[in-house]
């Protein structure tokens, strides 16, 4: 069984493929945050529940101009507010981590199954887990700022 610095890396690398292969965007990882207690200042957050050996979510947190800056470089064009096509672009980029961190874990024999992408937005929301899950963050940054990705999981198997 992994732990949460391990799939830090997992999670790390397969957003990192992301934006090299389809998001023309320079990113940089940072160092992993695990525990209970991790604070993020976003306005938006992208979801994909994971099913099968691993349970938990995949969340990809941004504030709304990094995520404004995402969208446009993987639209091609120049986007300043937060609108549908913000919404679904983050909640792709949350299924293709997802499917990168998917395929990391069937290397280490670890069946996954993805959900249908969510996202919320909002000035003041929390996410909670059932106590037991185990956390961890990797925070990125562009060139113009910070994001977040967040695996809350629990190994069923």
């Amino acid at each position: 069984m992994g732990t949460p610095v391990n799939y830090a890396a997992q999670i790390a690398a397969a957003t990192l493929d992301i934006f090299e292969t389809m998001i023309p965007m320079e990113v940089t990882s940072g160092e992993p945050m695990v525990g209970e207690k991790i604070e993020i200042s976003a306005y938006l957050t992208s979801m994909l529940g994971l099913s099968g050996d691993f349970a938990g979510m995949l969340n990809i947190h941004c504030p709304s101009d990094i995520a404004c800056l995402i969208t446009g470089a993987m639209l091609g064009m120049e986007v300043d507010e937060v609108d549908e096509d913000v919404k679904d672009a983050l909640g792709e980029v949350a299924n293709m981590v997802a499917g990168g961190l998917k395929i990391s874990l069937a290397d280490s024999q670890i069946d996954v199954e993805l959900a249908i992408p969510s996202v919320i937005a909002g000035k003041s929301y929390t996410i909670t887990a059932p106590e037991g899950t185990q956390k961890v963050v990797v925070p990125f940054e562009t060139p113009s700022g910070p994001f977040w990705v967040e695996l809350k999981f629990r190994r069923t198997s």
